[in-house]
């Protein structure tokens, strides 16, 4: 009997301590198990073989099986895939390789940038990205990519609500950016203003003038959107090309110019002058319909005066020769 309570005690002790296995965790099925088991073999043939990138792979992939439950190894993968990372993407930026789409791989291919933000490291794998955006400052569309960065990292986890919060980068990261934004802006908007010189030339010079000088403000635009005041000055600008045109003695020749400038620029006043520029212009054309149909009138009358003349002197030569 003693013995049997020894047991019974030994039993609750052991049922105590072992760690809680759910019913329903699908980890200790036997086709999960044999997948971690894969994994574990995996980063051990790849730690054998040296290689950084491929025991980065085999590392993380461990990492990211919810059911590898060891934490001893958790840790030890874990600890070392920022320094893989940096070795890996050291080497990547000695060849230039700074930023790429292509995935993570051990043929060469991958960037500085995908190592360190694969191992987490965003403040680092922020000063790659802003390293390759100054090396293409003029390239809008990886500007965006560098801008939008923030958008696949996960944040911090409220450990309230259990929800995860939006990753968002240091102020200086931003504060870069802006830099680069604000100089392109610049050059814009300075090689703009010699494109308006034209726009006091002839009507044919206006028209060309005005999409040069449009083309500049439009891409202005584009990279001010990134600024605080957005792209105000670029609009302000667009409004005073159209005043510039409206002023010369030939709106009839040029106002379409000049309503392109106040359509792009958008505000309440440059609206009120396209309303009117485009009344004037329903008059002017009313106007130009209604001399279009009195020309053809008078072309009309004198073409059936002509007519009636020439036959009359016709009957009188014929009546002359006798015929």
């Amino acid at each position: 009997m003693t013995i049997f309570r020894i047991l019974g005690s030994a039993l609750l002790i052991l049922a105590l301590t072992a760690p809680s296995v759910r019913a329903d965790d699908e980890c200790i099925l036997d086709e999960m198990q044999a997948e971690v088991k894969k994994e574990l073999t995996a980063a051990a043939k790849a730690e054998k073989s040296g290689k950084p990138a491929e025991i980065f792979l085999a590392y993380r992939a461990a990492l990211n099986d919810s059911c590898m439950r060891d934490k001893n190894i958790e840790a030890k993968y874990r600890s070392a895939l920022p320094k893989l990372a940096r070795d890996l993407a050291k080497a990547a930026e000695a060849t230039g390789l700074l930023y790429s789409k292509e995935p993570l791989g051990t043929d060469g291919r991958t960037s500085a940038f995908a190592w360190i933000e694969a191992s987490g490291d965003y403040n680092e794998a922020n000063r790659v990205m802003l390293k390759a955006v100054h090396a293409k400052s003029d390239d809008l569309a990886f500007f965006k990519t560098a801008w939008e960065v923030d958008g696949s990292r996960p944040g911090s986890r409220d450990p309230k609500t259990d929800e995860h919060k939006p990753y968002a980068s240091p102020a200086a990261y931003r504060q870069e950016l802006q830099k680069i934004a604000s100089a392109n802006a610049d050059r814009l908007m300075k090689a703009e203003e010699k494109d308006a010189a034209g726009l006091s030339g002839n009507s044919g010079e206006v028209g060309m003038a005005s999409m040069r000088s449009m083309e500049k403000l439009r891409k202005a635009s584009d990279w001010m959107i990134f600024l605080p005041d957005g792209d105000k000055l670029a609009k302000a600008r667009a409004e005073q090309r159209g005043d510039t045109i409206m002023k010369r003695t030939d709106p009839m020749f040029t106002q379409m110019n000049a309503k392109m400038y106040y359509e792009f620029a958008g505000s309440s006043k440059a609206k009120e002058k396209l309303a009117q520029l485009d009344k004037k212009m329903e008059e002017s054309g009313r106007a130009m319909e209604k001399a279009s149909k009195k020309m053809e009138g008078t072309i009309t009358e004198s073409s059936a005066a002509d007519q009636k003349k020439f036959k009359k002197g016709t009957a009188d030569l014929e009546k002359e020769l006798g015929f």
